[in-house]
């Protein structure tokens, strides 16, 4: 039986709506004042505000001088959004020095997934004034990563000069790599490319570097005692000859 009320909710309503006998179900006032002010609200949010700052730079000539105003407002949260990101991200950027009794704090019990790189040095020995600088200057290329340094007494006693410099890399509490002496360090001659390098291919940071900058020096090693031990075999080879 049909309802007297034809916007009424119920099933016999909605049976004679599909078949065409019944309008559709008028909107309610509540319904329609809502839309309304919905489409309102959508119709106040300003298109720059959508925008990045690159795309407001190229539509900036289709706004007008009030628009203007807001969007140098806007531009200003933006940059400040950016720059606190960018500063979370960008927890370091320098070579702090640190003692022994902070070690346990500043590398053992860093901030999770943060790499660690410590320097354990002597201000005596050459080489470990080159690696600090090489230190400082990478602290600053990669701030992700924790550059600390730390004279070596204070952290271990009686430390043997042979194994300076020294280099640890944590990760997680973690020693991930570790560099003692010069040789495993780079040489007295080390270059601060060659360091990076060496960081990089344990996972330390992440390098632009396309390719070892010992390669080269790598190579003519290789080829060095290749030349040499074919020589040798030529040497050995007519040698026997000459004796049969």
């Amino acid at each position: 039986m049909q309802s007297s009320d034809p916007n009424e909710d119920t099933e016999w309503n909605d049976i004679l709506r599909d078949f065409g006998i019944l309008p559709p179900k008028e909107e309610s006032k509540d319904e329609i004042e809502e839309m309304v002010l919905c489409l309102q609200k959508e119709a106040m949010v300003k298109p720059f505000e959508k925008m990045t700052l690159a795309q407001l730079n190229e539509a900036e000539d289709e706004f007008d001088e009030e628009d203007m105003q807001a969007i140098e407002t806007y531009r200003y949260k933006k940059r400040l959004q950016e720059w606190k990101a960018l500063k979370k991200k960008q927890k370091f950027g320098e070579l702090r020095e640190i003692s022994g009794n902070q070690y346990v704090n500043e590398v053992t019990n860093a901030e999770k997934d943060v790499w660690v790189i410590i320097h354990l040095y002597r201000s005596s020995i050459p080489m470990c004034l080159l690696v600090n600088q090489h230190l400082s200057l990478l602290a600053r290329k990669f701030p992700e990563t924790k550059f600390v340094k730390a004279i070596v007494n204070s952290c271990i006693q009686h430390y043997h000069d042979n194994c300076l410099p020294t280099i640890f890399v944590y990760k997680n509490g973690q020693i991930e790599a570790k560099f003692i002496g010069i040789i495993e360090c780079g040489g007295i001659n080390l270059k601060l490319e060659e360091l990076e390098w060496k960081l990089a291919e344990v996972g330390a940071i992440q390098t632009d570097l396309e390719e070892n900058p010992q390669k080269d020096i790598v190579d003519m090693m290789v080829s060095s005692v290749r030349n040499t031990s074919i020589h040798d075999d030529s040497d050995s080879s007519n040698s026997d000859n000459d004796t049969k």
